[in-house]
């Protein structure tokens, strides 16, 4: 994804989760906003996907002008990092809502977090082996890991514990990847058996790779954060959309002060593919490592904020745009039944998002579609791939409770239920 979770119960990019108007099988039945809440977080998911589509199959920044240069820009990170924000609050949906499940609920579904880890770890590899590192799935895998420890924090704890991972993360990063040179990673990734298996080993994702979890762990927790919290209450709406307006100003404005006008400029300019964009690559190693990673960058990249930078701006400012998309999304299906009737089937691909992931990859092999590089400069192939991926979501819904690839993880999980 550029450098691109998943409610109802789900996990990258999304999991279980019924198709509308119903409500998750991990909160009790209610009307109004209790619905609109939580398919409001899957139409959020839906944007994310199409986000991804964008950088995947859309034409480069380069090859737009207009309102199409502000969406490829916006879709550039930004998606990616909105599935990982809604990922931490697929979470709480599965650990506990306001309150977190203790006793053998608890352990249960802290087990059901690690089996879908495992899995999404497993099957991002397979990925990767064909599609290389951009596949964002062993990542996720690595991110629900690392979470379970904080699965039964409060929500200031864990806005507390993101606002900290956001501050020192990019600069320990930094000068991480400036400690392990070169011929130290090939070391490590000699006795690796991820890295033999794909170009994705327990170094990328961890530190240097398109989406590495010392950083992105960020976006998770904040999620985690927002899955604590009462969305039906307009007053949390409301302090939340001035939060997220607020990071997002200060962080994008901190920047541009201090780095100047090249500060929010996207790595997609500099190249067919941004490093961590999520496009598909044309071969193996075709596409270079995140700037998340910070490869022989100089300190002064900390202070811009492009997508995607992987610097403390760069986390900030997109916590907030992902808290504004998923506060309006909330807001609009909460208040306007009308348009949430009309965006059912846009809606269907929010809960059934992992299936639209994997499924774009496939049809891209099958169909021999061109990525989102520089060889691609028509948006016709992307408004076909969103239009089918509503399509099928829609019909798909109306049949089944969950998408395919949703119902095989569901399934995969049950064996937590013996857990005694």
């Amino acid at each position: 994804m550029t450098q691109t979770q998943p409610p109802q119960e789900t996990s990258a990019p999304q999991e279980n989760s019924p198709p509308p108007p119903q409500t998750s099988p991990e909160s009790p039945a209610s009307p109004g906003p209790s619905m609109g809440r939580l398919v409001g977080v899957d139409l959020a998911r839906a944007l994310a996907v199409f986000g991804m589509y964008v950088v995947h199959i859309g034409p480069p920044l380069s090859a737009t002008t207009g309102v199409g240069s502000w969406i490829r820009y916006m879709s550039d990170g930004h998606s990616s990092v909105l599935f990982a924000t809604l990922a931490g609050f697929s979470l709480m949906l599965i650990a506990g809502r306001r309150e977190p499940k203790t006793g053998l609920a608890g352990r249960q579904a802290r087990a059901r977090i690690a089996i879908r880890a495992v899995i999404l770890l497993a099957l991002g590899t397979v990925m990767a082996m064909e599609y290389g590192g951009v596949i964002i799935l062993g990542f996720y895998g690595v991110y629900f890991l690392l979470a379970l420890p904080l699965v039964r924090l409060s929500a200031r704890t864990l806005a507390i514990i993101a606002a900290a991972f956001a501050l020192v993360t990019p600069q320990l990063a930094f000068v991480l990847t400036s400690v392990l040179t070169p011929s130290v990673q090939q070391s490590i990734n000699t006795y690796d058996p991820l890295r033999h298996l794909s170009e994705v080993g327990v170094l990328d994702l961890l530190l240097t790779g398109f989406y590495p979890a010392l950083t992105w762990m960020s976006f998770v927790i904040a999620g985690m954060a927002l899955g604590r919290l009462d969305l039906s209450c307009g007053t949390v709406l409301k302090r939340l959309a001035a939060l997220g307006a607020s990071l997002t100003a200060a962080a994008y404005g901190m920047s541009l002060l201090l780095a100047g006008k090249g500060a929010l400029r996207s790595l997609a300019e500099d190249g067919p593919s941004s490093g961590g964009s999520g496009s598909m690559p044309t071969g193996s190693g075709s596409v270079p490592a995140d700037a998340g990673s910070f490869p022989d960058m100089p300190a002064s990249f900390l202070l811009k904020a492009g997508p995607h930078s992987g610097t403390t701006f760069d986390i900030i400012g997109s916590v907030g745009i992902a808290i504004l998309v998923i506060v309006g999304a909330t807001v609009a299906m909460d208040r306007l039944p009308r348009l949430r009737r009309l965006a059912k089937p846009v809606i269907a691909v929010g809960t059934m998002s992992l299936t639209a992931y994997v499924g774009h990859f496939l049809a891209q092999s099958a169909l021999s579609t061109p990525a989102g590089t520089g060889t691609q400069q028509s948006w016709l192939p992307l408004i076909m791939y969103v239009l089918g991926a509503i399509l099928f979501a829609a019909i798909w819904s109306r049949f089944f409770r969950r998408g395919p690839l949703e119902y095989l993880l569901n399934a995969a999980t049950k064996p937590a239920k013996h857990l005694r």
